[in-house]
């Protein structure tokens, strides 16, 4: 897949309208009962960029990104600043946030993960960029070394530990995140009484699968 691991100015993310997105098909029966199913086992994000825009400077920066891109072509990075972290948003990383799975004393690959829970039900969202430099890991409750004793790939998110976490080690982690996306339109569409007005051009980007 076309991807460039570059991230999207965050000054420009920042203040962007979106989030995740659902696809469900719902047929309704004579008796008035429903029939629901979906055929995305994962949720899709969508933003529109647009709404960061603030100024003529930020336009130039977002046609630089938007031309280096080269459109819809090519994928980057995206901060969410709603959804950025494996903690809440206000608290700081740490290695205990997010179950990644159970040592068997022969896997030594895990993939990040973030959990979403609310009642009974959960959903794990797979976290595929992770910003270097801030995942934080532990075996079995106690916080491990980055580079000794794992080291962790940005472009997929895998977490490939120097010796096999031992059978039945809890393998957590925390860590900031981004959102894999590409541009979702061929065109932007800026002028400079959109600003004198307090208009702001649509830019809609989307997430992608990596």
């Amino acid at each position: 897949m076309s991807f460039h691991e570059v991230r999207f100015p965050a000054s420009l993310s920042f203040g962007a309208l979106g989030g995740p997105e659902r696809r469900t098909e719902i047929v309704t029966l004579a008796n008035g009962f429903e029939e629901r199913n979906t055929p995305w086992a994962h949720s899709r994000r969508r933003y529109d960029a647009g709404l960061g825009l603030r100024s003529l400077d930020d336009v130039a920066l977002l046609v630089a990104f938007f031309e280096a891109r080269q459109g819809q072509l090519f994928g980057f990075r995206w901060k969410d600043w709603g959804d950025f972290k494996s903690c809440a948003p206000c608290d700081k990383p740490g290695a205990q946030d997010q179950l990644l799975g159970i040592g068997d004393g022969e896997t030594d690959r895990f993939q990040l993960i973030k959990d979403y829970a609310s009642g009974d039900q959960c959903y794990g969202r797979v976290i595929s960029k992770p910003v270097i430099g801030t995942v934080r890991v532990a075996i079995g409750g106690d916080e491990v070394a980055d580079s000794i004793d794992y080291t962790v790939d940005p472009v997929t998110g895998i977490v490939h530990f120097t010796s096999p976490p031992g059978e039945g080690a809890e393998v957590r982690a925390g860590f900031e995140f981004d959102v894999p996306v590409r541009f979702d339109s061929d065109r932007i569409h800026t002028a400079v009484s959109s600003f004198q007005a307090g208009e702001a051009p649509s830019v809609p980007v989307i997430e992608v699968r990596v």
